[in-house]
């Protein structure tokens, strides 16, 4: 298909933040662009602000006079999260319309581009924001799709000049639903591939099959960067001329040397096939994010950007909305908003904010995120969350799930060795922390709705 046969975009689940940018692109091309959602959030406001027309009710008369009078020239762009029994998913079917889901749209998109794709289980939205933030600082002209709110743009979506002769573009490869498997980079990165998304994937050698899929698509003549603890059995798919990068903090053809701690920064010299980068500053905290930025940097080296402007644009990046944010401080207190919701992000981010702050008493509000992801790590996330000096754990955000017998917050709560742990609803979270202020350092941890808590969080501390 041709995206060029289509005058209406109409999108079932606008404001997924994979869904929301790929509006935004159409939006900014001067398609005419409404959508569905279930829920208003600041991210559906904010697309409604840029024009795009949303409403919240599942029902067939709210679809536009345009939509339904234009069937052949409507593209209906499709979330994996919307629900079989969708009424007006339903509907559009029944009638013929053209339903493309999100990750197809995508992958037509990036066609005929040069293309970065990032992927992996844990990282990739990180990853991918850096890649784009060295690129755009560093004079390559490019597009980028992203699965958060870059600080530095202040959206989900960079469109480039479009004066290249081949368009390049930088996307977030989602795993879930074998999404990027549309996708046929030209330089790929791979950042994890620990189990998740068992939901879909069953089990973890479905999950490697997958990426081993996915790592088969790398162009000839293009370039896999993989992380050097990723098994190795996903390399037995790769297309010969495809010139394959190992990296991590201490091994692999490109890793970290004379890392320190300052502040907030983390400084350190990178070493990689195509040059060493001396005196590097990111002002994005952990361990995890300074591999991030090694697997962004060989990527700005592989597209011709300098060492001195890759040195230039990694100091001024500045990370991405819910990815160790730093929402206050002050009067003794820190607070942090992290977007992790799998027992190896949450290891990850725990073990930087121990090195951050060793001394501080540590207080973690814990949102689980699907019943199916918590059944299936309920050990893992309780040794994870065990390292907080207090934990407050919420209910399980469902998400696109219906509950599961037997699945609740309290799976992870009774193996937790913390010395202070309870179950709270969301609702109840600020008035237990306006009379519980003795935590030095606090973080509210998870990919649900608990973002919705930043705002009531943040007036507390700062009203003392």
């Amino acid at each position: 298909m041709r995206l060029e046969d289509y005058s209406y975009i109409y999108f079932l689940g606008i404001g997924g933040i994979g869904m929301s940018a790929i509006a935004r692109w159409f939006n900014a091309r001067g398609l005419p662009v409404w959508g569905y959602d279930k829920t208003r959030t600041p991210l559906t406001e904010a697309l409604e602000q840029e024009g795009i027309r949303v409403h919240y009710e599942d029902d067939v008369n709210q679809l536009p006079k345009e939509v339904l009078e234009n069937k052949t020239a409507t593209l209906v762009v499709l979330t994996p999260a919307i629900p079989a029994e969708h009424t007006e998913w339903a509907y559009l079917k029944e009638q013929g319309y053209t339903i493309k889901k999100r990750s197809e749209v995508l992958g037509i998109i990036t066609g005929s581009a040069y293309t970065v794709a990032v992927a992996g289980t844990h990282g990739k939205t990180t990853t991918s924001s850096i890649v784009t933030h060295l690129l755009h600082e560093g004079g390559v002209d490019c597009s980028a799709f992203l699965g958060g709110i870059a600080t530095n743009l202040n959206s989900n979506l960079l469109i480039g000049s479009g004066t290249a002769e081949q368009e390049t573009i930088v996307v977030e490869a989602d795993e879930y639903d074998r999404s990027f498997l549309t996708l046929y980079p030209d330089i790929a990165i791979v950042t994890s591939a620990d189990p998740d998304h068992l939901d879909i994937y069953g089990d973890k050698e479905e999950l490697i099959r997958t990426f081993q899929k996915f790592i088969s698509q790398v162009k000839p003549g293009g370039y896999l960067i993989l992380h050097s603890a990723i098994d190795p059995r996903l390399l037995e798919k790769v297309q010969d001329g495809v010139k394959v990068i190992r990296y991590s903090l201490n091994e692999g053809g490109g890793h970290v040397q004379q890392l320190e701690i300052q502040g907030y920064s983390f400084c350190f010299d990178a070493e990689t096939p195509f040059g060493n980068i001396g005196r590097l500053v990111l002002a994005l905290p952990g361990y995890h994010n300074v591999e991030n930025a090694l697997a962004a940097l060989i990527a700005g080296q592989i597209m011709g950007v300098s060492e001195d402007k890759l040195r230039e644009a990694l100091a001024t990046y500045r990370g991405v909305k819910r990815r160790f944010e730093i929402v206050y401080e002050g009067q003794g207190k820190i607070y942090i908003d992290d977007y992790a919701h799998h027992p190896k992000e949450i290891d990850a981010f725990m073990t930087s904010l121990r090195a951050i702050y060793p001394d501080k008493k540590l207080t973690v509000v814990f949102q689980p995120h699907l019943f199916s992801r918590t059944r299936d790590f309920a050990t893992e996330f309780a040794q994870s969350l065990s390292a907080a000096d207090e934990l407050i754990l919420l209910d399980i955000y469902p998400a696109r799930e219906k509950p599961i017998e037997g699945v609740t917050s309290e799976m992870i709560l009774g193996l937790v060795e913390g010395p202070k742990k309870q179950l709270l609803h969301k609702e109840d979270v600020a008035a237990y922390l306006a009379e519980n202020a003795d935590f030095e350092v606090l973080a509210t941890v998870g990919a649900g709705d608990i973002d919705t808590l930043v705002k009531p969080i943040k007036n507390i501390l700062e009203n003392n």
